[in-house]
């Protein structure tokens, strides 16, 4: 079964007070790519929160949102007395001396720079095992994603595997009927030019034998079939959960084999077979960059 590196998954779960909503989706991309977002509570575990993602998707461009939606009660906060009271004197002096009224001096001193701070507050060790299942939860739900893509992809693969399959037949079929019409346009064009029984028949066979050789695509068609074969088998592997790689290997080695059956082929009819393994060998690759 193949996974694909689209997918995307949500999860909403409170632990004691505090509600979080965790999103993170994912695209295709050669390595792991991470863009991770949350909050300030979260900061000390953000090790470990890279980490659970990186070693559970393994791959792709992924994106996680953190969103903490509630933090019941009030939050707490420290006023620093010894700091407003070092801004209220200067303050004060300068009310003073401009005649103003002093009634507004507290609010305009509470918005000072660090008068008010809002405490400091992280995850105790339960907190944060409770919210490692929340990740957990999420990676799960975008994991569940991932093999439906995967399913759909699988098809489409192996339905343009089978298609290369069929245009290969059909160059196995040819292959006799092109080593015999050579043979012939040669022969025919020998005696056109030369004529009937004025050439060495010994020395023509040994030509045609040699320029046969040389046209000779049957290595190339049983490798192309290994190849293949191969692909087949690493699709239904158990067990790899990253298979896009080899299988993105794998269908250059098919290519580079079609690509030498057609610079040999010297034949409209097999050229036109090669066209169309060509085109399905193209969408292939396509749908190859979306595989884990």
């Amino acid at each position: 079964m193949l996974k694909s590196m689209t997918g995307f998954g949500r999860t909403e779960k409170s632990i004691g007070d505090k509600t979080f909503l965790v999103d993170v989706r994912s695209l295709n991309g050669k390595q792991f790519e991470l863009q991770l977002k949350m909050p300030a509570i979260l900061k000390p575990f953000e090790f470990n929160i890279r980490n659970l993602l990186s070693e559970n998707l393994l791959r792709g461009t992924v994106d996680c949102f953190i969103t903490l939606k509630q933090n019941g009660g009030t939050k707490p906060v420290t006023i620093n007395t010894e700091l407003a009271k070092t801004y209220y004197k200067p303050l004060e002096e300068l009310a003073k001396d401009l005649n103003l009224d002093t009634a507004y001096t507290l609010s305009a001193l509470l918005k000072l720079p660090e008068v008010i701070t809002p405490s400091t507050e992280v995850l105790d060790e339960t907190e944060w095992e409770g919210f490692r299942d929340i990740i957990l939860d999420a990676v799960s739900a975008l994991d569940k994603h991932r093999l439906s893509e995967g399913a759909a992809t699988e098809k489409d693969l192996l339905e343009r595997i089978t298609a290369i399959r069929t245009q290969q037949d059909k160059v196995m079929e040819l292959e006799p009927l092109r080593k015999q019409k050579t043979r012939e346009g040669l022969t025919k064009l020998l005696e056109e030019h030369v004529g009937a029984g004025n050439f060495d028949a010994n020395r023509l066979e040994q030509e045609l034998i040699y320029y046969i050789e040389k046209m000779d695509i049957s290595e190339e068609q049983v490798r192309l079939k290994n190849h293949l074969d191969y692909f087949v088998s690493i699709i239904a592997e158990k067990g790899d959960p990253a298979k896009g790689k080899k299988l993105s290997f794998i269908l250059q080695e098919i290519g580079r084999e079609i690509n030498t059956t057609g610079s040999k082929a010297y034949d409209s009819t097999i050229q036109k077979c090669v066209v169309l393994m060509k085109d399905e060998l193209e969408k292939a690759k396509e749908q190859i960059l979306n595989v884990l």
